[in-house]
């Protein structure tokens, strides 16, 4: 009985958390105008690194350009993404992101079709 309620105290002791070290923030620079103007840099000793600014957009909104960055887990480099937001969506760019396939040729042809009959008012029903 004894050796049943060792093992059980074992089971629970290996089955809590393991808590990693703190990472530490080494450097975190901000600055806000208040007019829709800004920038940021932040920095982790890990590798985890961000940057991004902020200029007035032509409808009132920032207009940001930044990137981001965070070592791969096998430790063989970092992945980074640049990304650019404003009054045309976001956009991000990076060797890391999956991009879609292309659209076949006889795709592109009915979207083509399809839209040269909109234009012509041709409509078909549900």
């Amino acid at each position: 009985m004894k050796t049943i309620i060792f093992a059980c105290i074992v089971s629970v002791a290996l089955a809590a958390p393991q808590f990693q070290d703190p990472i530490a923030i080494t450097r975190d620079e901000r600055v806000d105008n208040g007019d829709g103007t800004f920038s940021y840099v932040f920095e982790a000793d890990n590798g985890i690194a961000a940057q991004a600014a902020g200029v007035q957009g032509s409808q009132g909104q920032s207009n940001i350009e930044g990137s981001y960055s965070y070592p791969l887990s096998d430790g063989s480099g970092f992945v980074e993404v640049r990304y650019v937001a404003d009054e045309n969506g976001f956009r991000a760019e990076s060797p890391f992101l999956p991009t879609p396939h292309p659209t076949p040729a006889h795709v592109i042809e009915l979207l083509k079709i399809a839209e040269e009959q909109r234009a012509a008012g041709i409509t078909f029903e549900k």
